[in-house]
């Protein structure tokens, strides 16, 4: 009998132990138990999903720095023309990662639209490496002007790889930051400082597959051909989707939510429904939410009430419960009001800091077009392919990021008393204000090498300083909006909020083909224009100029938008376990700080 009580009270004090190691914040394990911190997430998942990210992004630079010149080379298609091509298909694989993230909240799961979208990116590239490599699929070579330009059909199969490559990097994108921060538990603190040391390693992992892709890869393009160039990220694409799958047992996983889209538009009709019957918000008591521990949208914790934007407040207030209450339309809960208001609230945010995409766009379409027609040697018998150079920005960041991480974090932390130095708002700021400089550089170097007796003479190396600001604007400004987006997403809007930030690099991209076509048509065509086929007699830095004007006017937007910015802090829930289910913001309200970063 004492064996089998001694028996029962070691196995009483194993569950005991084993809750305290349990996550709080819903993920469970692959076998959809509560995912255990002791054999699953943190340091042990997050290197298949950096691997993964690495290849995803080696494939994706491989293309976007030298698709310029394929489509000028190989497709015969005017500069002009393929810079613009380029930055709609950037767009477009931007933008896609709404679906993408939508797919994974609402239906999927980030793991299986990661690896899902892998596969259709996977193929996108198959293509891509035989419109390279089957001469039926790509016009002849031509060396005289003009060139017969390719046929509608090689044209058509050409935009049908590169359609795919969008929409798998659409997919892949939104999720795989968000499920690499799911492998961390908010509850935690040990795991909270792991995941913002986890975002900056994970812009490291991109900029270094960006790094192997704009040299190693297009060093490959120009000495072996484009099928070598194309063919290598292909099959680095693959052995990607074998890492990542073979670290299924270690990961932590979110539940599907449902469509966050829906409950939005669910809460717009509430409220405005109740608001038109005459209904006032009133004391809180009157807000409805249901009476369990977790929220009724599945797999979310519960969302503590705000005053902001008290209109929507309207769709939860109370009037006839029994008809009512499983109507979504009709009466929403408190935390389906504030997901959506949480959503609202970055709006602005991420509004204010497209113009750095319009900026960013220039790194793969003008700044490569200005390396192709300057001295690129570099020593007697190596010349520096003209693709190769946002690799100045890229080894920024990749320099920038650890020294950041290892020296000016715990000092910034020392004098901020901020867990990460400084707040997400400010990082955000510091890059958009290095931003105006690179485009300054940028304008004002252009001028001198137009104006040069001998403009293919000057060295390739003058675009240094635009290409190192830009990273470094980069570094700031994304990593920034990666920490922001994630701290003010709830447990159903991850992806999606991960998405609409990386959407406004697709918007950005639309924006600079935007203001190319109006510049095109309002200065003469790209035969008399600013912006024509031969660089040597166009006026490019007029275009950086309008560039740095609106890098400046968004800086300034930007600043008021931060200042009167609020976090979803400070609310208040209806429950013995509000704090627990408030969490921990670090966002808060960083007005006054963020004048500090601007000095700083």
């Amino acid at each position: 009998m004492d064996a089998i009580v001694e028996s029962n009270m070691q196995n009483h004090m194993k569950e005991e132990s084993r809750e305290k190691t349990m996550v709080s914040n819903g993920c469970v394990d692959y076998k959809g138990r509560i995912a255990d911190k002791q054999t699953t997430g943190g340091l042990k998942a997050s290197p298949f999903i950096i691997v993964n990210e690495v290849a995803e992004r080696l494939a994706f630079f491989a293309i976007a720095v030298n698709m310029v010149a394929y489509l000028v080379r190989e497709m015969h298609q005017t500069l002009p023309n393929a810079a613009t091509h380029v930055t709609d298909w950037i767009g477009a694989a931007y933008v896609l990662t709404l679906l993408g993230a939508f797919l994974a909240d609402a239906y999927l799961g980030r793991f299986r639209t990661i690896i899902i979208f892998s596969c259709i990116y996977s193929v996108g590239l198959v293509l891509l490496t035989l419109s390279a490599s089957i001469d039926s699929l790509h016009p002849q070579k031509c060396t005289k002007k003009p060139c017969n330009p390719a046929s509608t059909s090689q044209t058509a199969f050409l935009y049908c790889a590169l359609a795919l490559i969008a929409l798998g990097t659409g997919g892949i994108k939104p999720c795989v930051s968000s499920f690499g921060a799911d492998q961390f538990d908010t509850s935690d603190e040990k795991e909270v400082a792991k995941k913002y040391a986890f975002f900056n390693w994970f812009f490291f992992a991109i900029n270094m597959g960006a790094l192997l892709g704009i040299t190693l890869l297009v060093y490959i393009q120009v000495e072996f051909g484009w099928t070598w160039g194309f063919a290598i990220p292909t099959v680095a694409m693959f052995c990607s989707i074998l890492v990542l799958a073979a670290g299924f047992r270690k990961y932590r996983y979110q539940k599907p939510t449902g469509s966050a889209f829906t409950r939005f538009f669910q809460v717009i009709v509430a409220s405005l429904r109740n608001h038109f019957k005459g209904v006032e918000v009133g004391h809180e008591g009157e807000l409805y939410e249901v009476s369990t521990r977790e929220s009724d949208i599945f797999g979310a914790r519960k969302l503590a009430h705000t005053e902001q934007y008290g209109f929507l407040d309207k769709a939860a207030i109370v009037r006839d419960m029994e008809g009512n209450i499983k109507n979504r339309w009709r009466l929403c809960t408190v935390t389906q009001v504030e997901e959506f208001k949480s959503f609202i609230r970055i709006l602005p945010i991420w509004a204010s800091t497209i113009a750095l995409s319009i900026s960013f766009a220039q790194l793969s379409t003008f700044f490569l077009s200005q390396a192709a027609i300057m001295d690129r040697k570099l020593g007697p018998h190596f010349e520096i392919p003209s693709g190769s150079v946002p690799v100045f920005s890229a080894i920024n960041a990749l320099i920038l990021v650890p020294v950041y991480e290892k020296l000016i974090v715990p000092y910034l932390r020392a004098k901020t008393g901020h867990p990460r130095g400084i707040t997400s708002l400010q990082r955000m700021g510091i890059g958009l204000f290095v931003s105006i400089f690179a485009l300054l550089s940028a304008a004002l170097v252009e001028k001198m090498r137009r104006n040069h007796s001998n403009p293919s003479s000057l060295s390739v190396f003058w675009l240094f300083p635009q290409c190192f600001l830009i990273g470094t604007a980069e570094v700031f400004t994304y990593v920034g909006q990666l920490e922001f987006f994630y701290d003010e997403a709830t447990d159903g809007t991850r992806s999606i909020c991960s998405a609409l930030f990386l959407s406004e690099i697709g918007i950005g991209s639309w924006l600079s083909t935007a203001i190319v076509k109006i510049i095109e048509a309002a200065t003469g065509g790209d035969k008399k224009g600013w912006l024509r086929d031969d660089l040597n007699k166009s006026k490019l830095d007029y275009f950086y100029w309008i560039l740095t004007g609106i890098n400046g006017f968004n800086f300034l937007v930007y600043l008021l938008v931060a200042w009167v910015f609020k976090g979803r802090n400070g609310g208040t829930v209806k429950d013995e376990s509000a704090e627990e289910l408030q969490g921990e913001n670090l966002q808060g309200d960083d007005k006054g700080e963020l004048f500090k970063s601007v000095a700083f």
